[in-house]
């Protein structure tokens, strides 16, 4: 595994921004809804998991964002990928999406609760200071096990119908687990230990991931979140058979032959709470996470 490919972008150069701000409050309380109040929201909760997709819609349509819900059959059961549209109607579009469903019982504050709150707040964004191109925000159902990797996913299932549909994609970003931060040395792991030289070994940093081949887009996302805020961005593009590199949504679009990035805190090489009882609010940093958020709007104003 240390000898496989990778490319770590060490020298881009930033795209200077000013993001509106995002509201770390805001952030809190939707993370609070879905990992307190809604908990568990798994598919064995099959009542949660609507619930919470009903908080997701009634967001969105607050927003005054064009909304959708993409409703498909599994095993007879009907699961519902909820979706608000910004900007023009027409040419190439930019997809940010995030799944709302949990693993099993955990809270899954992090996993990945911030990832839809992130939404939620970049659909406000959005709507205030509208982009200048079709951006698509996608709330996923179905991704964790046992759907995961699987055609039940609600990702796959969107992304196989923008590829049906012939839209053209210009870029999709997956929000998984963007609120864990730590500065203590030794808080952040890494799935080779090569990478260990290459990157801080501090968890007090967000990661653009991309796959093998897809260097200029990562290099424009990072160089994008660079320049919106001062958090500290690092990337890497590596093949799928290092862990982790298509652990979330954005596998699906690489599936159709689609540009995608994940948006992480790298998950479980970096939360000890991952897919546990201790993925709680109380464990993020909603002041970090706002500027994710600024970083995701930089991008899907500028990309």
């Amino acid at each position: 595994m240390a000898g496989c490919a990778l490319v770590t972008q060490p020298m881009v150069k930033s795209i200077a921004s000013t993001p509106p701000a995002a509201d770390a409050a805001a952030l809190e309380r939707h993370v609070r809804e879905f990992s307190v109040t809604l908990h568990p929201r798994s598919f064995e909760h099959y009542a949660n998991l609507q619930r919470a997709a009903d908080y997701i819609l009634a967001a969105f349509i607050a927003t005054g964002a064009e909304t959708d819900a993409q409703k498909y059959d599994v095993d007879g059961v009907v699961y519902r990928n909820l979706i608000a549209r910004f900007g023009p109607a027409d040419g190439p579009l930019i997809v940010i999406g995030a799944h709302y469903d949990s693993a099993s019982d955990t809270p899954g504050a992090d996993d990945n609760a911030s990832g839809v709150a992130g939404l939620l707040e970049l659909a406000r964004l959005l709507a205030a200071h509208p982009p200048p191109q079709p951006v698509e925000l996608v709330a996923y159902t179905l991704e964790e096990p046992p759907y995961f990797r699987t055609g039940a996913m609600g990702s796959f299932r969107h992304a196989r119908a923008l590829s049906e549909s012939k839209r053209d994609v210009r870029l999709m970003m997956s929000l998984e687990m963007i609120g864990y931060f730590r500065d203590e040395p030794g808080s952040q792991t890494f799935p080779v230990k090569l990478l260990g030289s290459l990157y801080p070994d501090a968890g007090n940093f967000i990661t653009v991931v991309g796959r093998f081949g897809g260097f200029g887009d990562v290099r424009r996302v990072k160089a994008l979140f660079r320049g919106a805020t001062d958090l500290p961005v690092e990337s890497i593009n590596a093949p799928a058979t290092v862990p982790g590199v298509d652990f979330s949504d954005h596998a699906s679009y690489w599936h159709f032959g689609m540009p995608a990035v994940m948006i992480t805190d790298t998950a479980f090489f970096r939360n000890h709470h991952y897919h546990g009882a201790g993925d709680t609010p109380d464990t993020l940093d909603y002041a970090r996470m706002a500027k994710v958020v600024q970083a995701v709007y930089a991008v899907a104003r500028d990309f």
